[in-house]
């Protein structure tokens, strides 16, 4: 026979609650044997749990699913398969009463409240997936937290909270009572989760104790999904929290489902800057200790963003499978920021390096502008005023209230030219955004403004009838969209010339690489203007043939990448110049060529397609080309010979569905998906060997685990019996084995216990039977034991003791008052006879 459930008392963890499907029984260890016997049945004309008219007219007994003992272990409850809760009276094993969520008393024939429940319409209610008996800072203020038990048509599925308030008296209440304090509770709430999204699971946080099956004075709850999403809410109120600093990163990849991923390569000393600062609950998860790593050689760090399905993303560190100085996470809310909660489908990230500016992308075509700052607005709800100017929506008072200082939304672009196809954030101030309509973008945030905005089109155009945009093959019917953005300095191919220091030479210049999913790579200059501000001037089109993948602005002279870096661009000024050339990157092959229009070295993969590709520092001032291809290898090339170094497979590890979503960083970290809910990080320059067992701990053996809830003094000086934690693991390890820490930590804890027993009788009685203390920091586990038999005997006799001496007492003091009453009467009637007779 299969069991269902397990959990021991409470307070005695003598006593273990075993739930089969036929019925539950309470087994005591010190009896060796079940105790009580639990087994539900409706009886014929009963609707029972289900409400199903058609099975009402014959007995039946519901398989039960879960058995709960109450906090202080005064009831039970038990569920079954069809949504019955029956709650016990665990000293007799009777029933007190049987309920479902929405009825009571359904166990009875012809019962008013289950007659109530009856709908025009039968409706299949969901099975019970957890129940939790959870209380309050005192444990007789309990409540019920079921998953499950809702009607399959009702779209609100959630948790049901039925808030029972205080436990009636065991000793003084009526039958009644006991039955009408768990058919009318206080209240009854729902904690709503998405529409459809059922809880399999749930488990609540508690504040301080780990006991009562932690349900003591939860704070917030964390539910599974079916779909394998996890949530979590606040208790009871059931508002969702989001909480980034509260919980692991790795559980953030289901809170819920994230589902894109970027990276940026930020320095070490501005990550470690980048705190938040905004109101944070007590840690969800305590205990443990991560492992000590010592710090890599690199002075950036990769730096992760994740998008969820609730329009929220994280970003946080990943390292370099080295030690992490700030391991915080940062949020920002783009649900929030473009003010609605549904369609907030985020397609694209880029995060600057040098800034920490993040631009989202959105599915609709809009675009979100976060700036690391402080908020305003912090601590007071502000409306939303639309305010617009050139080209963008400022969004500012969209910021979360709770937030002091962080990412903050600063502006909103709205382009109804569909989804966001390419983004690119700049260390230098600009944005540069590409849609599924052909436009494309460039956002200055020195204003911020928008200060090019065209299709590919219009391009064409501009270049005439040469331009490789014109329309004029098999496919100029096809849909043209930018794939790729890139910004870097460098050197145009037939470049301007510039006069600085009285003479003539070539100069560099600000560019924008857009190349599309067919192939045409476009070259923009970014020329600044008297006015302060920036144009944005086409130079050039050149075709590469293909789906572009990635573009790599490379300096000829040092090897290094040309990016569009604060420094660099400072010296252009001064007429410093970058003699640079483009790595191309496509589907079927790569291209150095000087641009804007020269074509140069060309490589072609032979057999299978590429689906991600970057570069990588090789060495110490080298870098090459790394790819991911489809038959699930990455593969190194030489630059600029584009020969290949080596190929290693990494199908085992990553989902090669998803290679095209991968990133290789200029590290050689490749992060890619290796699961639905699950990256896996790679370095290329690894030796093939599987990782090393982790060294963190997740269960901290030295720390000191607060005392076990047990019966009062007075239970115990009654002579209650019940099962310690010591004998428990006297039971389990034998008389002869040493005592452990949790052992003798009990044992202090229950001479403890025993010493304020014994004040309540007699001390001198108590102190003249305890061994001296030498003796006792030197007696064994089992001689103890017996001491402490030994004294609760004679407590309980000097008890009973002094209770007949009360008693003796007490009817010696009652002779004497009967003495005195009839001495007063006879001497009031002397003196009566005593007047009248004149004496």
């Amino acid at each position: 026979m299969p069991v269902t459930s397990m959990a021991f008392h409470p307070r005695d963890i003598g006593s273990l609650l075993i739930a089969y499907p036929e019925g539950a029984v309470i087994f005591s260890f010190q009896s060796n044997k079940a105790t009580k016997f639990f087994r539900y049945e409706v009886p014929a004309g009963a609707l029972g749990g289900d409400s199903d008219p058609a099975l009402a007219s014959r007995a039946r007994a519901p398989r039960l699913t879960q058995a709960v003992w109450h906090p202080t272990g005064t009831f039970i409850v038990t569920g079954h398969e069809d949504s019955s809760l029956v709650v016990w009276d665990p000293k007799d094993g009777r029933k007190i009463l049987a309920r479902t969520l929405q009825a009571t008393n359904v166990d009875i024939p012809g019962s008013s409240a289950a007659t109530q429940s009856r709908s025009p319409t039968f409706a299949v209610k969901e099975p019970l997936f957890k129940i939790a008996w959870c209380a309050k800072e005192n444990p007789d203020d309990t409540g019920l937290l079921v998953a499950g038990g809702a009607l399959t048509n009702n779209p609100d599925k959630g948790m049901t909270f039925m808030d029972l308030g205080l436990t009636p008296n065991y000793t003084t209440s009526s039958w009644q009572i006991l039955s009408d304090h768990f058919e009318k509770p206080k209240r009854q709430l729902l904690l709503p989760t998405p529409p459809f999204a059922e809880v399999v699971d749930f488990c609540l946080i508690p504040r301080q104790s780990p006991y009562f099956a932690g349900s003591q004075d939860p704070i917030a709850v964390i539910a599974l999904l079916a779909s394998g999403a996890v949530i979590t809410l606040s208790f009871p109120s059931g508002h969702p929290i989001t909480p980034t600093n509260q919980l692991h990163v790795s559980l953030s990849y289901v809170h819920p489902f994230a589902n894109r991923i970027s990276m940026a390569y930020i320095p070490r000393t501005q990550w470690l800057g980048m705190t938040e600062k905004r109101p944070r609950g007590p840690p969800i998860l305590k205990g443990g200790a991560e492992q000590k790593r010592a710090l890599s050689g690199f002075a950036n760090r990769n730096i992760m963003q994740t998008a969820h399905a609730d329009g929220v993303i994280r970003i946080w560190d990943v390292g370099h499978g080295d030690e992490i100085e700030n391991g915080a996470a940062l949020q920002a809310d783009v649900a929030r920021a473009v003010g609605r909660s549904a369609d907030v489908d985020i397609v694209h990230m880029s995060m600057s390096a040098a800034t920490g500016e993040l631009a989202v992308g959105l599915q609709n075509g809009e675009v979100v502008i976060f700036r690391w700052g402080r908020n305003q607005y912090f601590g007071h709800e502000v409306p939303h005023e639309e305010a617009y100017g050139l080209g963008l929506e400022a969004i500012k008072d969209r910021s979360e209230p709770g937030l002091k200082e962080g990412l903050l939304p600063l502006s909103l672009l709205s382009q109804q030219q569909g989804s966001v196809t390419a983004l690119k954030t700049s260390d230098i101030g600009f944005i540069a955004a590409g849609f599924e309509g052909g436009n494309i973008a460039v956002i200055d945030l020195r204003g911020p403004a928008v200060i090019y905005n065209a299709g590919l089109s219009d391009v064409a155009a501009k270049q005439g009838k040469r331009s490789s945009f014109r329309k004029s093959s098999t496919q100029d019917n096809a849909a043209e969209w930018p794939r790729c953005i890139e910004f870097g300095v460098l050197s145009l191919d037939g470049e301007g010339y510039l006069f600085v220091a009285h003479e003539v030479t070539d100069y560099s210049s600000i560019c924008l690489f857009v190349g599309t999913n067919r192939g045409r790579l476009a070259t923009f200059k970014l020329l600044p203007e008297s006015t302060g501000g920036y144009s944005v001037n086409l130079a050039g089109t050149t075709s590469v043939d293909d789906n572009i993948l990635s573009i790599s602005p490379i300096d000829i002279d040092t090897g290094a990448p040309a990016d569009a870096n604060q420094s660099i661009v400072a010296d252009l000024r001064q007429g410093a110049r970058v003699n640079g050339t483009l790595l191309v990157v496509t589907s079927t092959g790569a291209r150095i060529f000087k641009p804007a229009a020269a074509k140069g070295a060309h490589k072609s993969w032979d057999d299978y397609i590429c689906y991600s590709a970057g570069t990588v520092r090789f060495g110490a001032s080298g870098y090459i080309l790394a790819g991911l291809f489809g038959h699930g290898c990455v593969k190194t090339f030489s630059i600029p010979g584009l020969k290949e170094m080596s190929s290693r497979n990494v199908s085992e590890t990553l989902d090669v569905r998803r290679l095209s979503e991968a990133i290789i960083t200029p590290t050689g970290e490749i992060i890619g998906w290796a699961g639905p809910s699950e990256t896996a990080v790679l370095n290329i320059w690894g030796n093939g060997e599987d990782l090393t067992r982790s060294l963190d701990k997740v269960f901290n053996p030295e720390a000191l685990i607060p005392p076990r809830p047990t019966i009062s003094n007075m239970q115990w000086l009654s002579g209650t019996s019940y099962v310690t934690p010591a004998d428990m693991d006297k039971l389990i390890g034998g008389p002869d084995r040493p005592p452990s820490q949790r052992m003798v930590e009990q044992m202090k804890q229950d001479e403890k216990a025993q010493r304020a027993a014994a004040r309540q009788a007699s001390s001198a009685a108590s102190s003249s039977s305890s061994p001296a203390p030498g003796e006792r920091s030197n007696e064994s586990y089992w001689a103890y034991m017996q001491r402490q038999v030994q004294e609760r005997t004679e407590t309980l006799g000097l008890t009973g003791e002094s209770m007949n001496k009360l008693e003796d007492n007490s009817g010696g003091f009652a002779d004497d008052v009967s003495k005195f009453v009839s001495n007063q009467k006879r001497k009031a009637v002397m003196g009566v006879i005593s007047s009248k007779l004149g004496l």
